[in-house]
Formats: C-alpha cells, structure tokens, sequence
C-alpha cells in the first residue's frame, strides 16, 4: 500500500480545540503555520511572561508548564473546533459555543474556559499570542503521526482512542505499525516537501482523556510503557524543503 497524507490538523489555541485542514504551506525551519499561535497564561506562567513582553504580549517562547494544557484538566482535551473565517468557534460537551476574535475577546474565552479548569490550579490570566509558536518544545518541529500505529494500539487496548488525543499535525496512512521510529534521522517527502524525522514524542498523561467526553478514560503513560517499552507515540520532523502539502499527496520515506 502506498503510504500518503491522510489528515492534517491544526491547534490555533495550545490545548484548546483543534481543526483539519486540506491542504497547508510549510516552511523550511518553521512550524506548521498558525498551530499553537495562541496560548492561556496561568498565574503561575505570569512572572515568565512579564519577565519578557513587547507591547504586552511576551516576546520570547515559553515552556509549557506556563499554559492551560489537558495534563491539568482532561476536560480541556474535549474542546473541539476552530477557525470559521475571521473567528474561531469552539465546542464543548458541558458548555454552549462560543465564537470569538482571539485578539478582542480573550477575557470571554478565559470565563468559558474556567469550569473546565481545577480550581485548585493555578488559574488562567490572559490569552497571548505567540512570538513564534506556543508547541512543547523550543526547536521548530512538526508532528508525524501514522494511522496504522493508531489502529495496532486501539486493537491491543481494545478501545477506539481517535486522533485527536494525541493533537499531532500530519496523520500519515500506509505505513506498517511504528515503522516511523525507523525514520528517525532520515527524510522523508511528502508531495514536493522535505522533512527531517528528528526524535520520537514522548507522551504525558494529557492523552488518557477521552476527547469526547473530557473524561480519564485509561492511564495512557503506563498502557505505552506495558504494551512497548516506552511511551512514545509518533514522531518530531523539521521541514528541511518548504512548499505545500495535501491531503491524499504521497508519503515517501
């Protein structure tokens, strides 16, 4: 079988929603446009922002820990949607949408958002946006994940777990299971655009959510650890040639 695009999927807001795309233009040493371009400061993430800011917003990226993210609050993992032209509309199990312009009306999204959030966390302060982008790690990578190691995974745990859970950028179709842990340091084209598979994703507990419901439906870590080893699930690759990619374009590695 041919191994080709199968999804392509963006998070404007960093664990807040998330949307498919039919086709994306990359560039070479940069992430994936507009995933992860705005983030949910907590109280405790504040005294890094403020430590570095332009004209409000921070000038510099900042690790994770400084955000709203699902390893906090499984809830947050059920928020799905995003851009409808010039405004984002998001959904929830347990709230009414709500449809806004991520630069007026981060206040309203704050207050959707609490009842979503532990209140014995420290809790959200202010939508911002990204210098660069607000993903895990510092380096500009894009996530490879691969729906035959999805499929092999729901049969052994017996359960559907769906690709939203593991909020990846680019859903691969055709490869034998795990066989992208086999790229790591080789490059791999899909369409006209090069990529670089630099590192396996380790996963934290933000997957064991069910996105549907918002509900810890399993402890993913350790299922990863019994089921391989490791907890590991898909692949970081920097975009070495840039150019657009879409969906049903051909993987070759």
């Amino acid at each position: 079988m041919t191994a080709y695009l199968a999804l392509i999927r963006r998070h404007p807001i960093k664990s807040v929603g998330g949307e498919g795309l039919e086709q994306v233009t990359l560039q070479a040493g940069q992430r994936l446009p507009g995933d992860r371009e705005w983030a949910i400061l907590t109280e405790a993430g504040e005294r890094h922002a403020l430590a570095s800011q332009t004209e409000g917003q921070p000038d510099r990226w900042l690790p994770k820990s400084c955000f709203l993210r699902g390893v906090a609050s499984p809830a947050l993992q059920a928020v799905t949607g995003g851009w409808q032209g010039d405004q984002l509309v998001l959904d929830h199990p347990a709230q009414s949408r709500i449809t806004l312009a991520p630069a007026r009306d981060g206040a309203r999204l704050i207050d959707w958002l609490r009842p979503l959030w532990p209140a014995d966390a420290p809790q959200p302060t202010r939508l911002v946006r990204g210098a660069g982008v607000w993903t895990d790690q510092k380096s500009p990578l894009i996530s490879v994940l691969s729906l035959s190691s999805l499929a092999e995974l729901e049969t052994r745990t017996g359960g559907t777990l769906g690709t939203h859970r593991w909020r990846g950028n680019l859903w691969v179709a055709g490869w034998p299971p795990f066989a992208e842990r086999d790229l790591i340091g080789r490059t791999i084209r899909i369409g006209a655009v090069a990529l670089r598979v630099a590192e396996p994703i380790g996963r934290c507990d933000a997957t064991s959510a069910d996105t549907a419901t918002g509900l810890r439906d399993r402890d993913m870590v350790a299922t990863l650890s019994g089921l391989y080893g490791h907890t590991d699930f898909g692949v970081f690759a920097e975009v070495v040639t840039g150019g657009t990619i879409r969906l049903q374009d051909q993987v070759h590695a």
